[in-house]
């Protein structure tokens, strides 16, 4: 079983559309490059959890994303 980890995100570390990719040198996986590159969109709500290995990318509180949606 594969722990999951929780990474906290500042709206600077999202790219323009409000986003991140997993794996993510920002989560300190051990396993680089272990699953596919996925897309998360982390502005629509705050967090984004990847399906394949079940980190979960959040906006740390009180950041908030400026892209245009």
């Amino acid at each position: 079983m594969t722990k999951s980890f929780n990474v906290e995100l500042l709206a600077a570390d999202l790219n323009d559309q409000g986003g991140v990719y997993c794996p993510s040198p920002k989560a300190d996986m051990k396993l680089w490059n272990s699953h596919p590159k996925v897309y998360l969109d982390v502005a629509r709500t705050g967090a984004a959890k990847c399906p394949y290995c079940g980190t979960v990318y959040q906006l740390k509180e009180g950041e908030h994303f400026g892209g245009a949606h």
